[in-house]
């Protein structure tokens, strides 16, 4: 991919967007960097349950492209049939988005939690990968070269290429332009997939949804762990409400894979799905702190965790 360096050409560059996320172990500096990208907080980490799918950590807009920064789950040895399910969930995660960028600290040598993750990482094909080297503030230049050349030989034992390797300082802002260049090229051709101001993907919508889906969970985490998807299809204020008492009417699906999960997540002559909705409801109003009226209703969305055009609609 030749790098355009003459401004006449530059102009008629065509505009990419497309998706990236960051993975590496706990503390390796994903959040930081995020942030620095961004350039504003935007991992909102407190008060967010933890079981978020695709939720979109920031954008990044410039000129020439739009980058989208997604969450994954982190990926752990699985130690339950729940374990393996997160896995996949990563797994098609990874598949998915355009660029993955491996985080790794300067000033921690390569450990097993490493490995673990760039063998997963091997195992996906398609994506191209780079390695991201945080923290450089922390290390002398030696220790930061020894970590580098560490980092191409673990690719190469696992039978891969880094795309780029990388060393920043999120903390410091050095190279963190620079990294944004190098992911740029790595995103489809493509018109901005949000609008301008967009710096996280709508927090209120994607909470409430999350609300939702962690209210539908419960109980039933071992039959469907994770083939639950929930999309608020609106949210809006009710008309001919007095100011003093406003509600806001949210209408939202739940979706499921197979129609046997159905009965699961509705329950005995409905009370569950009943349960579910004044459950959430009570978390919502709280979040948002009006009252609100909630309307679910149970979709089946064959497979949708196999489908990229269920999960582009579910908002993955």
């Amino acid at each position: 991919m030749g790098r355009m360096s003459a401004p006449s050409s530059e102009s008629q560059a065509p505009h990419r967007a497309g998706f990236a996320c960051f993975v590496g172990r706990p503390n390796a500096g994903k959040s930081t960097l995020t942030n620095a990208l961004v350039g504003q907080k935007v991992a909102i980490t407190s008060n967010r349950p933890q079981t978020t799918r695709h939720t979109v950590r920031g954008i990044v807009h410039r000129e020439d492209a739009q980058l989208i920064l997604v969450d994954t789950p982190g990926l752990h040895k699985p130690r339950t049939l729940l374990g393996e399910r997160l896995n996949d969930v990563v797994r098609t995660t990874w598949a998915e988005v355009d660029v993955i960028g491996f985080c790794l600290p300067a000033n921690e040598k390569l450990g097993p939690g490493d490995r673990f993750i760039a063998k997963e990482l091997a195992g996906i094909k398609k994506t191209p990968k780079i390695a991201i080297v945080t923290k450089t503030d922390l290390v002398e230049s030696k220790a930061l070269a020894e970590q580098l050349i560490a980092i191409d030989r673990l690719a190469q034992e696992l039978g891969f290429e880094w795309a780029e390797i990388i060393p920043v300082s999120a903390v410091k802002g050095e190279q963190v332009d620079l990294l944004a260049d190098l992911l740029v090229p790595l995103l489809p051709e493509s018109p901005p997939l949000y609008p301008e101001g967009d710096l996280t993907d709508e927090p209120e919508m994607v909470m409430v949804a999350e609300l939702i889906r962690e209210a539908a969970l419960e109980g039933v985490r071992d039959e469907l762990p994770h083939s639950i998807a929930v999309v608020v299809e609106e949210m809006l204020p009710r008309e001919d409400r007095p100011a003093d008492k406003p509600l806001l009417d949210i209408h939202a699906n739940v979706y499921i894979e197979r129609s046997s999960q159905k009965g699961i997540i509705i329950g005995p002559k409905g009370k569950r799905l009943k349960d579910v909705g004044t459950k959430s409801r009570k978390q919502i109003e709280a979040l948002l702190g009006t009252p609100v009226f909630l309307d679910l209703h149970v979709k089946v969305a064959k497979d949708w965790q196999r489908d990229p055009k269920q999960l582009r609609k579910l908002g993955f």
